[in-house]
């Protein structure tokens, strides 16, 4: 894109005097250096598409061989691993493994927000490219460096020319997700990175004409002025309002905020831009924005027309807890989603306004596996508590202020009302290469991991997985809680085939009266000493003991699935990292997959319990295990 050179690009387009010797050249690098910005981005955004692609071919290959874990007779102590013989080999692979621990698990935390070693270095590397191009070759014919008049003007083309790919990162259908294969969740981060930077470099600009303040009075009924100012004054306060604390305690007053403040901010830089002609840098960010909600418009009109008035999306609502809403709604025909994405649900007699739109993980499981097992079933325990069928979606969603608030209030009195489905969005992440797969999730976390353990199971019996192993971990405060999950979860077990060992784990945190019904075992552990021993109790209150009644069919759902083998139901809370050690040595000599969605704590001690010596470079020369780990986000604020 050339953009033509301005007749003059000082901050008043009017003022007059001799030219100055220095004009072109600042004239040529203004316009020539964001161009040379955007080579730049534009090549890291093809390096991580090319490490996708060789990403994506190893693991088919590795697939294709289904190289299988070894099964050294001599294997069950921790410290296996670490006496077998170098395997010159492997080098590749623990340089791999070497990158992910130290990109992605080693981590600074600030509060509640996380950010790990990549990221800082995606930021810093941005910081760097902007501000080395702001400021670079400023010194002028007459030796004075960063002369003032090089790089004020050049601060404010770079920011313009970096408003298209702020707001790519924001929408949800992007071309930077389709090719790097990075979701829109986790391009939302650098969405807020850049834009912050941005806004740093924007005062550079502004700031830098504190000079020309003199003739404000003159010159502020000129457009290129105030429209100057009400693009800067916009900016700050998005920048503001868009910190963390403000978008997870007031999400709504952020969202319109944002819409409105983006639209002023855009304008204004559009028409001060123009009066320096670069105001092409500027209209396509409002071309993005309109393509990605005419897709969305599409979409929702192609997933939801047909169904308007026969009551398919009238959802249903029931308060599992004070904190949290299951809500049931028949699928759209041509709807169709894949293991942990997201979907966006409008609810006009709910929300504030009638075209807002809420996302939320999609609890349930799109597969004829569990629908299969309720046709052939004739107990009518199931049919009541049997959320996830094909024919419907599930999202379990919890209550906080606001949309979701508002939500729990008819959830309590089981009401119903329409719904429109956006989506789904989001990657889901093929484990069909790794010979372990381990599902971490705390809460509502499991709306994402479980699944992705169904899918797992269903690759498996179709032979399209290598998966021998699956371990799910569920971390929750009570033990009603099992019941979200386990009519699901008890038809998927049964179907499971023998080739794969299915571990299913769940702590009980809190105390609960319930809890006394379930034959759980007391884990304790010391961090310290990093052991854990999990002690068994014998039930105290049989259920017939509790009354006479029948009970739900979700507590025998329950009862079911805690009563099966595979099922360890324990009080406290988990070691994680003793239990995932416990894990990558079973897979030694293959391949694990790790994913977690849970609370701040959860997913920082997975980091720590994957990085050295468990997954270590050292560890893999020796073959022991090549760990794969996903962090999923807990919430969308």
């Amino acid at each position: 894109m050339t953009v033509p050179p301005s007749p003059s690009l000082a901050m008043n387009p009017q003022a007059h005097g001799p030219p100055s010797p220095d004009k072109a050249i600042r004239i040529q690098r203004t316009n020539e250096y964001p161009h040379e910005v955007w080579f730049f981005l534009a090549c890291m955004i093809g390096l991580i598409a090319v490490f996708r692609f060789l990403a994506f071919a190893s693991s088919k290959v590795f697939r294709r061989y289904n190289i299988h874990p070894s099964r050294d007779s001599e294997k069950g102590c921790s410290s296996q691993s670490t006496n077998r013989a170098l395997n010159f080999r492997n080098i590749p692979l623990a340089l791999v493994n070497l990158y992910r621990i130290a990109a992605f698990r080693f981590t600074f935390d600030f509060g509640s927000f996380t950010i790990n070693l990549a990221e800082v270095v995606l930021t810093l590397m941005y910081i760097a490219a902007l501000f080395v191009w702001a400021f670079i070759n400023t010194t002028d014919l007459s030796g004075t460096k960063f002369d003032e008049t090089y790089w004020s003007n050049r601060a404010g083309a770079l920011v313009a020319s970096q408003l298209p790919l702020i707001t790519v990162l924001g929408t949800k259908n992007n071309a930077i997700s389709w090719i790097t294969g990075v979701s829109f969740e986790k391009l939302n981060h650098l969405h807020r990175m850049s834009a912050r930077v941005v806004f740093v470099l924007a005062w550079v600009h502004a700031g830098s004409k504190v000079s020309f303040f003199r003739t404000l009075s003159k010159d502020l009924g000129q457009a290129w002025l105030t429209s100057g100012l009400l693009a800067v004054s916009c900016f700050s306060l998005l920048n503001i309002i868009s910190v963390r604390p403000v978008r997870a305690r007031a999400y709504e007053f952020f969202f319109y905020s944002h819409l409105a403040l983006v639209l002023l901010f855009l304008v204004g830089a559009y028409f001060h831009t123009k009066e320096f002609s670069f105001q092409t840098y500027v209209w396509p960010s409002f071309v993005v924005w309109g393509v990605d909600r005419a897709i969305r418009v599409v979409r929702l009109i192609l997933l939801n027309h047909s169904f308007s008035g026969k009551g398919t999306l009238d959802a249903t609502t029931e308060l599992l807890t004070p904190k949290l809403v299951r809500l049931t709604l028949k699928r759209p025909q041509h709807f169709k989603w894949s293991p942990g994405q997201v979907a966006y649900l409008i609810t006009p007699s709910v929300s504030t306004l009638p075209f807002e739109a809420h996302p939320f993980t999609i609890a349930s499981y799109d597969s004829q596996m569990l629908a299969s097992r309720e046709e052939l079933s004739s107990s009518a325990e199931s049919t009541d508590s049997s959320k996830n069928n094909v024919n419907e979606i599930v999202f379990l969603i919890n209550v906080k202020e606001g949309f979701t608030k508002r939500l729990s209030q008819i959830a309590a009195r089981k009401g119903t009302f329409k719904v429109y489905v956006d989506g789904p969005y989001g990657h889901s992440h093929d484990s069909s290469s790794y010979n372990t797969s381990v599902f971490i999730a705390g809460g509502t976390g499991v709306s994402y991991t479980l699944p992705l353990l169904l899918d797992t199971i269903e690759c498996v019996r179709k032979g399209q997985s290598i998966c021998q192993r699956a371990t799910f971990i569920w971390c929750i405060r009570d033990s009603e809680h099992i019941k979200w999950i386990s009519d699901m979860l008890v038809q998927a077990l049964t179907q499971a085939p023998d080739s794969l060992k299915i571990d299913i784990r769940i702590f009980v945190s809190g105390s609960s009266r319930s809890s006394e019904s379930l034959d759980l075992r007391t884990y304790d552990y010391a961090e310290d000493s990093g052991s854990a021993s999990a002690e068994s109790t014998p039930a105290q209150t049989p259920i017939s003991e509790k009354g006479v009644g029948i009970p739900s069919s979700d507590s025998v759902s329950m009862l079911k699935l805690t009563h099966l083998p595979s099922v360890k139901v324990s009080q406290g809370r988990p070691i994680l990292a003793k239990l995932l050690a416990e894990e990558a040595e079973e897979t030694s000599g293959g391949s694990m997959w790790v994913t977690v969605c849970g609370s701040h704590s959860i997913a920082n001690a997975v980091r720590k319990g994957l990085r050295f010596p468990v997954s270590g470079p050292s560890v893999v020369l020796r073959g022991g295990a090549s760990v794969t780990l996903h962090v999923e986000s807990f919430g969308y604020a």
